[in-house]
């Protein structure tokens, strides 16, 4: 199978999962988004063993990442329910940090045209911070757009990748099963060929004389 075919295509689609993979779990560390660090961190896991398998023709690896990428659908369509509000989700909840901190996305003080202003405090009280709250204003869009376009992007590249890791699985399967039709994989593949009877080969012997 060569390089211009679905394989070489697979090989693109994993290494551009790899640096959208990489480049999500950045911002999911700075917003100390727990839950999807952790399947940011699988996903990125899995991705290199699909990667591997297509390289080293390895049908098994590519099947893990084959049932992976439908699983990595299923939770960014989560995440896109979750910052949209669908199905009584709350994006003010802290279900994605697994209630240990308030964080929430980082896009949602640093996105794009966001001013972020702390407010002081009242006067009377004393606090160990010295600030209450922060307000963030002029965003060109809301961080929850944001966070769903990521999640878009990934499904669309977790489905490209399915359907090619569905074809190159068939493919290697097809040339696998080929090859041991013609005898690739016989142990003792000289014991079928120029085979002659005995008799045969005595005859000239007879005719000679």
């Amino acid at each position: 199978m060569g390089c211009c075919s679905g394989r070489c295509t697979l090989i693109f689609i994993c290494t551009l999962q790899l640096l959208l993979a990489l480049e999500r779990q950045v911002f999911d560390f700075l917003g100390y988004q727990w839950a999807p660090i952790l399947a940011n961190f699988v996903h990125i896991i899995i991705v290199i063993l699909g990667l591997f398998g297509t390289i080293q023709y390895r049908p098994r690896y590519i099947v893990v990442y084959t049932v992976w990428a439908a699983l990595w659908v299923a939770w960014n369509v989560f995440i896109i329910c979750f910052y949209l509000d669908v199905g009584g989700l709350s994006k003010d909840s802290d279900l994605l940090t697994f209630n240990i901190s308030a964080h929430h996305s980082w896009w949602s003080e640093h996105g794009p045209g966001c001013v972020r202003r702390e407010m002081p405090q009242a006067p009377g009280i004393r606090t160990t911070e010295s600030h209450s709250y922060i307000t963030v204003m002029g965003c060109l869009l809301d961080y929850q757009y944001i966070e769903v376009v990521h999640s878009g992007t990934q499904i669309l590249f977790a489905l490209l990748g399915f359907v090619y890791a569905c074809y190159v699985v068939s493919a290697i399967t097809e040339e696998e099963d080929s090859f041991d039709f013609i005898g690739g994989f016989d142990p003792f593949p000289l014991y079928h060929v120029n085979e002659k009877p005995s008799h045969l080969l005595l005859k000239p012997m007879y005719l000679s004389t």
